[in-house]
């Protein structure tokens, strides 16, 4: 997993959080893909935002939702945070997230990739797709165009995602 025994912790605390929400709030509701299960795929510590504390980034598989999910190191619980939308650097991007905190592990930032997850029809699909996603975000950033004009629009998040840009 992760030579780092806090961010390991943290993420097992994580699996662990999202499997019992499966075993329980989740369990018999037809939003739920049988072939799926929870996994926390690719978390590494990523870049410090203003105002949020250190923390690791990757994708949270589950067999409702696959979403960023942006953990901080070291338990917080910023009940202000739930709910608020918060336009975060992963990567070479940025998207919205929403604040979230669950008892178990405090708080955390999601942002939604897929929900629900039916066309995913195995496990091996669905990590395959998250760590296809974390690797496109973690590219180095290409050589900085010396003109604005220069510069190609960026694509709108499913866009990004899938391939297609905001322009035809």
């Amino acid at each position: 997993m992760t030579a780092d025994p806090m961010l390991a912790y943290r993420i097992s605390a994580l699996e662990a959080l999202f499997r019992q929400i499966a075993d329980t709030r989740m369990a018999g509701l037809p939003i739920v893909n049988a072939a799926l299960r929870v996994e926390a795929v690719g978390f590494e510590p990523c870049a410090s935002e203003p105002d949020l504390p250190p923390a690791a980034s990757g994708v949270l598989l589950t067999p409702w939702f696959m979403n960023l999910v942006r953990l901080p190191l070291a338990r917080e619980d910023d009940l202000g945070r739930i709910g608020v939308t918060r336009r975060l650097a992963l990567g070479r991007e940025r998207f919205d997230f929403i604040g979230a905190h669950e008892a178990a592990i405090g708080t955390f930032d999601a942002c939604s990739l897929f929900s629900p997850m039916f066309d995913f029809a195995s496990q091996d699909t669905a990590v395959a797709t998250a760590q296809a996603v974390l690797a496109r975000l973690r590219e180095p950033l290409p050589e900085v165009a010396k003109d604005a004009a220069e510069q190609p629009e960026r694509p709108a998040r499913r866009g990004f995602l899938f391939g297609r840009s905001r322009t035809p």
